[in-house]
């Protein structure tokens, strides 16, 4: 009751200081509240306080009231929940960029890999079955051209910066991303245009506590975190039949390449 008769700040329980410096809506404490003008204004930490009591005039609201950032959602879930389906209508919906998180590290290091890594993308790796053994006996000269020019492929493979590494380790063995490469990643989206001014929606972070506390650390505030639940049946029903089929395509291809190698080995018989 006395929280409602008090006269609250243009900016109500946010920090006005986090806001103006920030353009992030970080809820304020009531021990580090301040009065100006007969108004109460509630800050994120003592420091932002002391900033603001030296020129309140740098944080109110004059002419127009002050600017309300855009959108920022988080969106949680397990894989194969359907996230990115969600995250992409909502994002058509409200005009928001959709960003979603493990693609866009793919896309950090593509360049250098050349291909996508992880443990989805290395099953469809472990046998190249679209590759037919040749019978070395008839065709040594292939086999040594082919040898030099896997050496060559390999002189020609670029080294990873820390960074990539990280981020490498990240997608292949889960390993936890450092804060400093997140420094690098995370706060563009909450800082720098055109997401600023525009909003987005992040699929798949903050995915451990660590770096929901990464979050909270920055004063990187989601407007909305949403997290979807859904039972395993339903995430099994919608991964297992492509993840079938893929299997199946890869038997079907093994057969074909051994009975090409077969005809191959007769013919040469002859």
């Amino acid at each position: 009751i006395k929280e409602k008769k008090r006269h609250m700040g243009d900016t109500k329980h946010f920090c006005p200081v986090s806001l103006k410096e920030n353009f992030v809506l970080y809820p304020g404490l009531s021990e580090h509240a301040a009065k100006y003008r007969e108004k109460i204004y509630y800050f994120s930490t003592s420091e932002n306080r002391d900033k603001f009591l030296k020129n309140p005039e740098e944080y109110v609201a004059h002419n127009e009231p002050i600017q309300a950032p855009p959108l920022r959602v988080c969106l949680l879930g397990a894989h194969g929940a359907g996230k990115t389906t969600c995250a992409r209508q909502i994002a058509d919906k409200l005009g928001i960029f959709h960003i979603q998180f493990e693609e866009y590290l793919q896309g950090l290091i593509l360049p250098k890999t050349k291909e996508k890594v992880g443990p989805h993308f290395d099953e469809e790796h472990e046998e190249d079955d679209t590759k037919m053994p040749i019978p070395s006996q008839e065709l040594e000269d292939f086999s040594q051209t082919m040898t030099e020019t896997e050496n060559e492929k390999s002189k020609e493979e670029v080294e990873l910066t820390d960074e990539e590494e990280a981020i490498k380790a990240n997608l292949m063995d889960n390993e936890a991303l450092p804060p400093e490469v997140l420094d690098n990643i995370v706060p563009d989206w909450w800082r720098k245009e055109p997401f600023r001014s525009t909003g987005f929606i992040l699929d798949g972070f903050p995915r451990t506590l660590d770096e929901a506390q990464y979050l909270s650390e920055r004063g990187l505030c989601p407007d909305v975190a949403v997290y979807i639940k859904v039972e395993e049946s339903d995430v099994l029903g919608r991964l297992f039949p492509p993840r079938l089929k893929k299997w199946k395509d890869r038997q079907y291809k093994k057969m074909e390449n051994k009975k090409k190698l077969k005809d191959l080995k007769a013919k040469i018989r002859v």
